[in-house]
């Protein structure tokens, strides 16, 4: 397996998603007004960026889904064995620090942590940085704008960070020290020391069911 440092490219706003509608100064949403505009729309993704624009995300494609599956499911696994967390899919919605609302295709948050928040808060748009995500680049996503939104958590706070590139199978990680490894076609990939015991296993991911 080959490993290779690189730094992260510093990207345009207009690079975050497909479509971005600029809100600000013409309006500004509220976080309960922005969980409200998500809820009367729920067949699209939509995120909110620290800016206060938001951005709406394309479905995705049949591999991308496929593979999201995949990953989901994996980390699904080991969360319900080891206990300390709880995974979450695409549709899960997290209020950074910065103030932008994300949805990274997997994350993980340590139990405790959930702990402190209320049962309203549960319900709605869970206010914290996960401790792990995972991105995954479908065709329709500019790799630019993927490794824009893996800075922003990083940024935020997130303890570990992977980025899927499966047309280039090679997984960038990501660590609060700021460094970036990206690994060329590995097999698999291991989530310790913050998800002691995760072996992500890549090889069904490269090749989707479909």
């Amino acid at each position: 397996m080959v490993v290779a440092e690189r730094q992260p490219d510093v990207l345009p706003a207009e690079a975050e998603a497909a479509l971005v509608l600029r809100l600000r100064p013409a309006v500004d949403l509220t976080r309960e007004q922005f969980f409200q505009f998500c809820q009367l729309n729920p067949e699209v993704r939509i995120e909110r960026l620290a800016e206060g624009d938001v951005a709406i995300m394309p479905p995705a494609g049949g591999e991308t889904s496929a593979r999201n599956l995949g990953i989901g499911t994996q980390l699904w696994g080991w969360a319900d064995a080891n206990g300390s967390g709880v995974a979450f899919d695409s549709s899960a919605g997290f209020e950074l620090p910065d103030g932008s609302v994300r949805s990274p295709d997997a994350a993980w948050v340590q139990r405790d942590r959930l702990a402190r928040l209320t049962a309203d808060q549960k319900r709605r748009f869970l206010p914290l940085c996960p401790d792990f995500v995972i991105e995954l680049c479908s065709p329709s996503d500019p790799l630019t704008a993927v490794q824009r939104k893996m800075e922003a958590y990083r940024a935020n706070g997130v303890r570990l960070g992977w980025l899927v590139d499966p047309d280039r199978r090679r997984v960038a990680v990501y660590r609060p020290d700021g460094g970036v490894t990206w690994h060329e076609r590995p097999a698999t990939i291991a989530g310790d020391p913050v998800l002691p015991g995760f072996v992500l296993c890549l090889t069904a991911i490269w090749e989707p069911p479909l």
